[in-house]
């Protein structure tokens, strides 16, 4: 009696079984990997957990095409994949000098830009200044929409001082910056100064200007290709969101209705300003837009403010 075809023993059904998994399991081989990784991330550094987080994407994008390719739609597989990995391109972590540079890359082009922060130094000391010299240069308009915490608010200014202070504690930082609200409001009235005295010297120039009775945690700066959010800290991590990724329109929505609910400056009419403001002339300017400053201002104080306004150091030096 002639018998059936012989069944594979158990140790060829499993090198078989791997043959045909063998991405899956390197997928979660990789997974495991990634995790220790992330534990020892201080000893082993970030190139290394980096690598082993591509190897997790790629088998498990290799063990996607196979699957796929077997049941006759591989052209799927890649269109899925590919839209994957540019999702991944859309939303990614900044972190040190990159965050400066997508912020310069983001200046480069398009007539606009959004800002909502605390009381904006890098608006000051970068994004306004390039931004105009790059419409002027280009003969383009440019649009501005600016909210930062108002400086007469005593409440939101002493929350963001606060604020600042905790989070240097949290971080540990051995030389925390010294927040207290007096600060906090010369630097707001400093970007209210700036955005005036940018206004007055470029035609072209369009600013929303707004303050905000809240102190912000987080910083946004938008352009027409993205938009980045950092934290208080250049040292912490930002976030890069392109202008395709459904974020990027949930955020703009998001800063809109912030807006709608700040407390708008009207710019256009403001009394002039020189090259360098005297103290006389700041105090008019900021009479003549509805926001005088406290009659306990020296000159010397309102010296402090102009210098903050057109002299601000960038926080994010590259």
């Amino acid at each position: 009696m002639v018998g059936g075809p012989e069944r594979p023993g158990r140790l060829e059904r499993l090198l078989n079984w791997i043959a045909r998994n063998f991405e899956l399991l390197l997928a979660v081989v990789g997974a495991i990997t990634v995790g220790v990784m992330d534990l020892f991330g201080d000893t082993l550094g970030d190139d290394a957990t980096a690598a082993a987080t591509v190897l997790v994407l790629g088998a498990i994008a290799a063990g996607s095409l196979r699957q796929r390719a077997r049941a006759d739609h591989l052209a799927d597989a890649v269109d899925g994949i590919q839209r994957a990995f540019e999702g991944m391109e859309m939303v990614r972590t900044l972190t040190g000098s990159e965050i400066g540079a997508e912020l310069r890359t983001a200046r480069e082009r398009g007539g606009s830009w959004e800002f909502k922060g605390g009381t904006g130094t890098y608006l000051r000391a970068v994004t306004l200044p390039e931004c105009v010299d790059r419409a002027r240069r280009n003969r383009s308009n440019f649009t501005f929409s600016i909210e930062v915490v108002d400086p007469a608010d005593a409440r939101a200014c002493a929350a963001y001082a606060n604020f600042r202070r905790l989070y240097a504690r949290r971080q540990n930082s051995s030389a925390p910056e010294t927040w207290t609200p007096e600060r906090t409001s010369n630097e707001s009235y400093a970007t209210v100064l700036a955005a005036g005295w940018h206004l007055q010297r470029f035609p072209g120039m369009t600013v929303h200007l707004y303050l905000s009775s809240t102190a912000p945690t987080l910083r946004f700066d938008v352009s027409p290709s993205r938009l980045i959010i950092t934290q208080d800290d250049p040292a912490q991590p930002g976030l890069l969101v392109t202008e395709n990724h459904p974020l990027y329109r949930y955020y703009g929505v998001e800063l809109r209705q912030s807006r709608s609910q700040a407390r708008e400056i009207e710019l256009s009419q403001a009394r002039a300003l020189d090259a360098d403001p005297t103290a006389d002339q700041a105090r008019a300017f900021f009479e003549s837009v509805g926001l005088p400053l406290p009659t306990s201002y020296s000159d010397g104080a309102v010296r402090d403010v102009v210098d903050k306004a057109l002299r601000a150091e960038n926080p994010y030096p590259i």
